[in-house]
């Protein structure tokens, strides 16, 4: 990066061999704007967008983080602004002969002695909220559900202070769904895990209605549920001859959630390691600052969690394919490394089955913000996993069984990974975001970084850190990093998020790549 301040130009190159960098300062610069450096920009770039630093001829390649990102599709001027219409994108790696295991880092020193206020659950594992979910069978009752937990907010929730929310897990799962067909186990599976999240206290309920083909008996399978004794899994059927009409269905829901709000207020919040965070890291409104801020200083959070013991997933399919092979070659084994490439080609598979590639990613924000295509996108995706060992994979709906750098396979979509990755037992999430958004989730806490100074300053009270920082010389990656893993600490101990604070919650939502009949 140039070293300069204020209004002086400024562009950022990511690695000396590359041939391209992005222009830093807010709202871009004009035509004729001479860079400390001598280069001069022969029209204007937006804010994020790359500009050639040197000739190049139609064919050459177009290096940036030292990975050709694409191609000129025709001569391009020192200075120019290579926008997405000038680069063709490479085609995507093959997924045969990778490197397995063959980079694996060596383990960075333990981190000792740090810890946070959490919730210890019966099955071991640690809540960073004491959140009473009321699951769902099927959509058909969601109505009903919401309906209920207002209700239970109202009129039941101020009388238990130690119980932090009442969320409904609604979902838009329902008959139509071809429940034998293959991949129909991803969505059921999905739903059963987010059930055992660990900030819900191990406290299972479950509304159904009661002719639905996800029958609770098949959700819940008997041993699926660590419940304090052996009895069933609670069950509220809306469909049962005691209900007399809808007051009568409420009644049952509040009767049915008391008992398990008088178990979760006895709960204490108490010290435990840093060691049982389980925190998943995603990107949503990426930008060309992604890669170069928010994501870099996740990553070495994400390095500082591993050695404190704790566990990380990072997740994102088309976000991570054409880096696939930096991913294998960190696996822990070579074994590691198949699960990885089993599910790429899974997901190969059903993009084509669908008429799509991983092309589709990128939307016109991410376009709009200066990431001209997947490839380039990737490489700032991938920097949120660090620079640890990766030591599992996870298929999507799967619940993590393991400490460590975990890969959990999802789609790249906002609201899918963050619903997978709450199935999968993170306890606090991870949010980078250079266009912007006000996502949230209200099974988990959602940490909002912002790569750019003019979105932190714009959406003060949206996002959580300032990752822009970085990019005017104001703060290190390193600083960036520890302050966000200090933030970590205190948001697992009860610190409300901004996303907390306004109650931003989106939807869940889950994949389900079976068809619906």
């Amino acid at each position: 990066m140039s070293q300069a301040t204020g209004p002086v130009p400024l562009y950022i190159k990511m690695h000396d061999n590359d041939n391209v960098a992005i222009v830093a300062n807010d709202g871009g610069l004009p035509a004729g704007t001479v860079f400390p450096c001598g280069l001069t920009l022969t029209g204007q770039v937006p804010q994020g967008h790359k500009i050639a630093l040197s000739d190049m001829q139609a064919g050459d390649v177009i290096r940036r983080y030292n990975v050709v990102i694409g191609y000129a599709m025709e001569a391009v001027q020192r200075g120019q602004w290579l926008h997405e219409g000038l680069i063709r994108m490479p085609d995507a790696r093959t997924l045969d002969d990778l490197p397995k295991s063959s980079r694996v880092p060596q383990a960075l020193p333990p981190l000792d002695g740090y810890t946070f206020l959490g919730f210890r659950n019966p099955d071991g594992s640690v809540g960073t909220r004491n959140i009473l979910a009321i699951t769902t069978t099927v959509q058909c009752v969601s109505g009903v559900v919401e309906f209920a937990v207002q209700r239970i907010k109202s009129e039941l929730l101020p009388s238990y202070p130690n119980v932090d929310d009442v969320i409904g897990l609604e979902h838009t799962y329902g008959c139509g769904v071809a429940i034998d067909a293959p991949g129909a186990d991803i969505p059921i599976r999905t739903i059963r895990n987010l059930a055992k999240n660990p900030n819900f206290g191990g406290e299972v309920m479950v509304v159904s209605l009661g002719c639905e083909k996800l029958q609770p008996a098949r959700l819940f399978p008997a041993g699926s549920i660590p419940l304090r004794t052996q009895e069933e899994v609670p069950v509220v059927c809306l469909q049962d001859a005691a209900h007399t009409g809808f007051e009568s269905m409420i009644a049952s829901i509040m009767t049915q959630a008391k008992a398990h709000l008088e178990r979760l207020n006895s709960r204490q919040r108490e010290v435990c390691p840093a060691s049982e965070l389980v925190v998943g890291v995603q990107c949503g409104g990426s930008d060309a600052f992604s890669g170069v801020t928010a994501n870099p200083a996740v990553g070495f959070a994400t390095d500082l969690l591993v050695r404190a013991g704790a566990s990380v997933m990072f997740s994102e399919v088309t976000e991570v394919r054409d880096g696939i092979d930096q991913l294998t070659s960190r696996a822990v084994t070579p074994e590691v490394a198949d699960a990885m490439i089993r599910e790429m080609q899974w997901y190969d598979d059903y993009l084509k089955r669908g008429g799509a590639d991983r092309s589709a990613n990128t939307t016109p924000g991410n376009k709009k913000g200066g990431l001209s295509n997947i490839v380039e996108k990737a490489m700032g995706s991938i920097v949120k996993s660090g620079s640890s060992p990766i030591s599992g994979v996870l298929s999507p709906g799967e619940k993590l069984q393991q400490r460590g750098l975990i890969y959990a396979a999802t789609p790249a979509s906002d609201f899918i990974c963050g619903t997978l990755q709450v199935a999968a037992g993170m306890n606090l999430h991870i949010f980078t975001t250079g266009r912007g958004t006000p996502y949230g989730l209200a099974p988990v806490p959602v940490i909002k970084v912002a790569t750019r100074e003019d979105l932190a300053r714009r959406w003060h009270d949206l996002m959580d850190v300032n990752a822009g920082k970085i990019a005017t010389g104001e703060a290190s990656i390193e600083e960036l990093g520890w302050e966000l893993f200090h933030l970590m600490l205190e948001v697992a101990s009860g610190k409300k998020t901004w996303a907390e604070h306004w109650k931003l919650q989106n939807a869940l939502v889950l994949f389900n790549p079976a068809p619906i009949t």
